[in-house]
């Protein structure tokens, strides 16, 4: 008879339905990161780098023997300030990555469902198996998030909807309103979690990072980043405001010192350095228009983003597709994102780069499409 017998240790099924996370490259093939310029567009981070105040903060960084605040009290409170918020609500974490799990491991197990959209965050996948429970996937309209495919998705076994506002990789955002609707139409133990890694940069009247439903309901978590326009990506630092329930799970569950001191510190810093917040949207909002009209004007369709990145559109095979189009501008030193694994094979994800970055773009996209 053939031994059958596992060989050592077997992981929970779901956890080898699991496909690794990829992040964004960092290198462009055929490019010597020495010798030649290379232009890194594919993780969303802040072209104008990080805050000079976190800078300094992080270089006065000392006693590296000592545990950190394993509270995150200086943080959490600076937060607070910031947007008027009730500091023992707020959970910091090891990027937002870290609060995503650590909500579903607080919330979900074997049998239960959880909600994200077809081209969601592919963190929420991780989490949501990584517990035991079962993903669900709906679809969107025009590659926004779609509140009555969400409703309809919904069955006695839903623990948890996870809605990226604005999403990534597309750059689509859902209304306000429309999101009090989805959350009007959840049960009272089914958890929203509004991902507003890119809120920061939004400029839109009908557009709120979720706040005020977090505030006033039991089943809301907002979650935040300082990655993206904090340009502290490389400390991982995130946090989320819920209600008191869902906090004190959370800091049952998260690890003792979960978010070491340069980290705090340079956070803390970061948040108040309102003049660096201010440049990196005035840059965005600038060039975030100037990348989609340039596109569009090469005969690209563009997703209508209100990130600090752009989802471009190729065709779906030829000499002009996404593949030939990302390995052409990686030749010429341009890094951007595939973002296949999102199901969006034919598409590239810009992030919105520095003016010489973003002008190297765009003269490598006229380049490869001959015009």
């Amino acid at each position: 008879m053939t031994d059958t017998s596992p060989k050592g240790p077997v992981p929970r099924a779901s956890v080898l339905k699991i496909a690794p996370y990829i992040p964004g490259k960092s290198q462009a093939s055929g490019v010597d990161p020495k010798s030649g310029k290379v232009f890194k567009l594919s993780s969303n981070e802040n072209p104008l780098g990080t805050s000079p105040q976190a800078i300094a903060a992080l270089q006065a960084s000392t006693h590296l023997e000592d545990y950190p605040d394993g509270s995150s009290s200086r943080l959490r409170h600076a937060i607070a300030d910031a947007h008027g918020l009730n500091p023992d609500r707020i959970v910091c974490g090891s990027g937002s990555d870290e609060i995503l799990s650590l909500l579903s491991y607080a919330y979900l197990e074997d049998g239960d469902e959880a909600i994200y959209t077809e081209h969601g965050f592919l963190v929420y996948k991780i989490a949501i198996l990584a517990a035991g429970a079962e993903p669900i996937v709906v679809p969107e309209h025009h590659h926004t998030a779609n509140v009555d495919s969400i409703l309809a998705a919904i069955t006695e076994r839903t623990k948890m909807v996870f809605l990226a506002n604005p999403n990534n990789p597309t750059g689509t955002y859902v209304p306000f309103d429309e999101v009090k609707r989805l959350h009007s139409g959840l049960r009272p133990d089914i958890i929203l979690v509004l991902d507003g890694a890119y809120a920061e940069y939004v400029r839109r009247n009908d557009y709120e990072s979720g706040i005020e439903l977090v505030a006033n309901s039991a089943n809301v978590v907002m979650t935040r980043t300082f990655s993206k326009i904090y340009g502290l990506a490389n400390l991982r630092l995130g946090w989320c405001f819920g209600p008191e329930g869902v906090i004190d799970a959370i800091n049952r569950i998260r690890g003792p010192f979960n978010v070491n001191g340069a980290a705090l510190a340079a956070g803390e810093a970061a948040l108040a350095d309102s003049n660096h917040i201010a440049r990196s949207v005035d840059h965005n909002e600038t060039w975030l228009k100037q990348m989609s009209d340039g596109c569009q004007a090469l005969g690209l369709d563009v997703t209508p983003s209100v990130g600090n990145f752009i989802l471009v559109h190729f065709s779906s095979d030829g000499d002009h597709s996404a593949e030939r189009a990302d390995a052409f501008l990686q030749d010429r030193g341009v890094v951007v994102r595939r973002v296949t694994a999102y199901g969006l094979p034919d598409a590239l994800r810009i992030t919105i780069g520095t003016e010489e970055a973003n002008l190297a773009v765009l003269a490598a996209l006229k380049a490869f499409l001959g015009r």
